[in-house]
């Protein structure tokens, strides 16, 4: 089947927010093999977006529409889409007072008058309560068009989708569709298709298709059957050729991140890490402690970003930091040494290197970063290049990418 998002808001048109959503849902509608098409975002005018939704209404099989399911004079999407879908909107007592309840138990007050008309819906509707919110969804089908309307709120658009308008989406489809996700890093989107292209190519199901993130890629392995059991059954053979074929740089299938990865192999080896940051500015500290019980193998990290307090914490001596510089392996090696010191940890990971957006004192090239790694079984140390004119942002996300993946790869005794 195929899909529309159809985005509505002023304040995305004005890029005050990022349209999330269109993310968050093409991801999700993707896994269940529908086909998006088109992204439409328009601001809270009812004439444009009637015009949009008549667009949509002759190109797509679904339409699901996000935001504008507020209580204000300019959240007008279910009016909108009633009038031209010719859907009567009617007053749900049962969600009325579930809004009611929300403003009490959650905020402690009344519920203001105007909130009554989120409690207005079509007529005939499936119903998407909403226990994150005030904003309740539904879905109606009209002229051989399904259309849902989600809350424009990022978490409660996902909390909505995965709970309520899954359950009506998977009904429209003709058996089960399964996925798997693949996660690759150290080889682009290009050399992954190049390696996978005949049974891409081949394929019709189960499938593959590659996908480019933020420094790595994957691979969605997707089958369709009668069955999950019979899905699975189709995707077995197809992943482990997958595996196969790409080796080492696939760190994990259905797995969120390499921090995830690196995490659960310090646990399951009751291994302890802390971090030394220059360039990457404590990024390594965070993406380990977003991880949930990240307390039992992160005992912390110290972020280095000048010489003083390289020498002055870590301990790297300042006759060793004057003559090679801070962006050099000795000082990574003495970096992830004096870390390992400081915090106690069984491992100690260090990052220096120059994010930009110019090269240093040294000559040193914007993306030139070393990486050490400090364990009881000595200090090793990687030299790489993140890339020249990418922007800090990139260059400190590559590093700290680098650094997961050599994590993994000591950890788990694969080749560096």
């Amino acid at each position: 089947m195929v899909a529309e998002l159809i985005a509505v808001g002023t304040e995305l048109l004005l890029g005050n927010i990022a349209n999330t959503d269109a993310q968050i849902l093409s991801e999700k509608l993707s896994a269940l093999g529908i086909t998006v098409l088109h992204h439409t975002v328009v601001g809270d005018n009812p004439e444009r977006l009637a015009e949009a939704l008549e667009t949509a209404r002759r190109r797509a099989d679904i339409i699901i529409t996000t935001g504008g399911l507020g209580p204000t004079y300019d959240d007008l999407t279910k009016q909108t889409i009633c009038r031209t879908f010719g859907r009567e909107l009617e007053l749900h007592q049962d969600i009325l007072e579930e809004i009611r309840t929300w403003f009490e138990t959650k905020l402690g007050k009344r519920m203001p008058e105007n909130n009554v008309q989120q409690a207005m819906l079509p007529v005939n509707c499936t119903v998407f309560d909403n226990p994150v919110g005030t904003a309740p969804g539904c879905a109606f089908q009209e002229g051989g068009v399904h259309v849902l309307m989600l809350p424009g709120p990022p978490f409660e658009c996902r909390y909505m989708f995965d709970n309520r308008a899954r359950q009506y989406l998977e009904k429209l489809t003709d058996g089960v569709i399964v996925s798997h996700e693949i996660k690759i890093f150290g080889m682009g989107e290009s050399s992954v298709e190049e390696a996978l292209r005949e049974p891409m190519t081949r394929l019709t199901n189960p499938t593959l298709a590659p996908y480019a993130k933020l420094n790595e890629c994957m691979v969605r392995a997707t089958a369709k059957a009668e069955t999950r059991e019979a899905a699975e059954a189709l995707l077995k053979p197809l992943v482990a050729q997958v595996l196969e074929t790409l080796g080492d740089v696939v760190y994990g299938v259905d797995v969120e991140s390499l921090e995830q990865v690196v995490s659960a192999a310090l646990l399951e080896r009751g291994l302890t890490l802390s971090a030394a940051e220059s360039c990457t500015g404590g990024l390594i500290a965070k993406c380990m402690t977003d991880l949930p019980g990240a307390s039992k193998v992160f005992r912390g990290g110290v972020v280095s970003y000048t010489n003083g307090v390289k020498s002055g914490i870590l301990g790297v001596p300042e006759a060793l930091l004057e003559e090679q510089g801070a962006v050099s392996e000795p000082v990574a090696r003495a970096m992830a040494e004096g870390c390992r010191r400081v915090c106690g940890s069984d491992l100690a990971v260090s990052v220096t290197g120059v994010a930009g957006p110019e090269s240093d004192d040294r000559g040193n090239e914007v993306g030139t970063v070393y990486i050490a790694l400090a364990s009881d079984q000595g200090t090793i140390c990687r030299k790489l290049s993140c890339g020249k004119g990418r922007g800090r942002e990139r260059v400190r996300s590559a590093a700290a990418q680098n650094a997961f993946d050599m994590l993994r790869r000591t950890l788990l005794g694969l080749p560096l």
